[in-house]
């Protein structure tokens, strides 16, 4: 599954993942200094239950941990992710 990283505007961000002009879910960010605000998680009806909001914020973390910049929970999926795990532990502001 291939994100394309886009600007949405000012210092707001996102990873997306688009087929056949459709999109099939977004994570998107405001970015404030070195830290993402993680704001919105979606997934198309279609997708959910797959996996896909978490393999959107593994892309996202990513590109955290290669930047060198933390996140901040906002988004209710990301929250959970956040509680749930110890996975993004280094991450979070």
């Amino acid at each position: 599954m291939a994100f394309l990283y886009k600007e949405m505007g000012h210092d707001a961000y996102a990873f997306v993942h688009e087929k056949d002009g459709q999109n099939l879910g977004e994570i998107t960010w405001t970015l404030l200094g070195d830290v993402m605000v993680m704001d919105h998680t979606f997934t198309s009806p279609s997708f959910r239950g797959q996996g896909n909001a978490k393999k959107l914020l593994d892309k996202a973390a990513e590109f955290a941990r290669e930047k060198g910049y933390k996140m901040e929970a906002v988004c209710s999926f990301v929250v959970t992710a956040f509680n749930q795990s110890n996975e993004y532990d280094d991450l979070k502001a």
